[in-house]
């Protein structure tokens, strides 16, 4: 992890400059909203400890906050997505665990993999962000019909980013 810390702090840079810069203006017809900055949580490396991932959560969403102005929001969801991430992993992980030095990307652990893990990761932040939004359980369905569209989004965009940005070779 640390050969690579140069790497993950440029990856951190761009996904923040795109997220801030493109995605914040976008609107996608008021419910639709490509959270990227999510990924940045998702494909650290497997072998780092829960508690320097939920910091790190802490300090990406506070960015989101700060240019969103919008006082813990992301914060929250993204703590809690850092919480989540090493139960997913328990869950999606091989019967024999993950080799070392994998990366939880599809060209280490395969699509299908990558997408259950993603999808399940994406849709609980964006089901927990929402609901933080509204504040209130009074009107679940369009805060579910809200996750659920901006999870589409999202999703899209990260396999965009993905397509264009991880190498194809497959570790062994």
């Amino acid at each position: 992890m640390i050969d690579n810390l140069g790497r993950y702090f440029l990856g951190f840079i761009g996904i923040m400059a795109v997220q801030v810069l493109i995605l914040n203006n976008l609107n996608l017809g008021g419910y639709i909203n490509p959270w990227l900055y999510v990924l940045f949580i998702l494909v650290l490396p497997l072998e780092m400890p829960n508690w320097l991932l939920m910091i790190t959560g802490f300090f990406t969403g506070l960015i989101i906050d700060i240019f969103l102005n919008t006082p813990g929001m992301h914060a929250s969801a993204t703590v809690f997505l850092a919480f989540l991430r090493p139960a997913l992993l328990r869950f999606f992980g091989p019967h024999d665990g993950y080799e070392s030095g994998s990366l939880p990307l599809p060209s280490h652990l395969g699509f299908g993999w990558f997408f259950k893990y993603t999808a399940l990761a994406v849709f609980a932040h964006h089901l927990f962000l929402f609901t933080i939004e509204a504040f209130s359980l009074g009107n679940f369905f369009f805060t579910l019909q809200k996750s659920i569209f901006s999870s589409l989004a999202t999703l899209i965009t990260i396999f965009i980013v993905i397509l264009f940005t991880v190498k194809a070779e497959r570790k062994y």
